[in-house]
């Protein structure tokens, strides 16, 4: 929300934006912003849309629609976080055609899975603790933008204290999309203290130097020999491997990475959970795997409930 508000009070974006609509040019606006930023500029006149729930009672009744994703005319409008990956995509269905749609699809893992797919647990132990729990994400040019970025909001959304570190010289790194991404500390700053889970980001490259950081070895083998849990998502779980933490465990991985991983590999869940082990396909499948981890900590109400505000379905049958 007061992100969105600070967008509605930039003139210069209302300029821009107020100028694409009257071109006949595509814009749009997700989880609050098509009510707070779009609704008061007069860009939403006579158009179908949708937001984020929470400000659904905003919008004119009559024009308000409840879908994840509504196109009307050179506008789309989406409901929030967990329906952004549909937003995204409509949006370059819109620009390049259905074709190049349904191929970036595949490639974020999109494809639908029933809800009894989406985790499989294995020598199951309680994770709770009896402090705030303390997550590191350890992140390298080349990780992987989406995981970071989801990984380490629905962690915050549910009241974890989490820590990015990037393992390069500068705590600013290059995610594998370029984008810009400012760690919390550096790695060697953050080896001083111990965290009751340790999260790998996947990205092919971003893997490739997580696995070459021995500083980042050490912790990870402190973790394991501790008792303490760690995970990995997409390419990452290959790391895993490499240091002999995937030994006589349940996984999963991108499908790029399942033949390097151990004879445990899971293929049709997007979540495996080994005892105090988790892993993740990637991409598409990231809010799943930290809704996981949220439900292990502190069980599945605080997990429906950061779910909720995503705006992203929860499983149903899960007490």
């Amino acid at each position: 929300m007061p992100g969105s508000a600070r967008l509605r009070d930039c003139e210069v974006l209302q300029k821009i934006t107020t100028k694409q609509a009257e071109d006949k040019r595509l814009f749009g606006a997700i989880c609050a912003a098509p009510a707070v930023t779009l609704l008061p500029w007069g860009l939403l006149r006579k158009k179908q849309m949708t937001c984020h729930p929470a400000f659904m009672d905003k919008l004119p009744t009559f024009w308000a629609v409840t879908s994840n994703v509504q196109v009307s005319g050179e506008v789309t409008t989406s409901q929030g976080p967990g329906t952004s990956f549909e937003f995204a995509v409509c949006l370059v269905e819109q620009l390049f055609g259905e074709y190049v749609a349904r191929e970036l699809g595949e490639l974020l893992l999109m494809r639908s899975t029933d809800d009894t797919h989406r985790k499989e647990e294995f020598n199951t132990v309680e994770w709770s603790v009896d402090h705030k729990p303390h997550v590191l994400v350890p992140v390298a040019n080349g990780s992987e933008e989406i995981e970071i970025v989801t990984i380490v909001d629905v962690l915050r959304r549910a009241k974890v204290d989490v820590e990015v570190a990037s393992v390069e010289k500068s705590m600013q790194i290059l995610a594998s999309q370029g984008t810009k991404i400012v760690a919390d500390k550096l790695l060697s700053d953050a080896a001083k203290s111990i965290y009751d889970l340790i999260i790998l980001p996947g990205g092919t490259g971003g893997a490739e130097r997580l696995q070459k950081s021995r500083v980042l070895k050490k912790l990870l083998q402190e973790q394991n020999i501790a008792g303490r849990i760690y995970g990995a998502v997409c390419s990452s779980p290959a790391v895993l491997h490499r240091q002999g933490l995937l030994k006589d465990k349940h996984a999963t991985g991108h499908p790029s990475v399942l033949s390097k991983l151990t004879n445990g590999v899971v293929n049709g869940a997007k979540v495996v959970i080994d005892g105090k082990l988790i892993t993740s396909k990637g991409l598409a499948t990231v809010t799943d795997f930290t809704l996981a981890i949220v439900s292990k900590l502190f069980g599945h109400a605080r997990a429906r409930s950061v779910a909720e505000g995503l705006v992203f379905e929860y499983p149903r049958n899960v007490r």
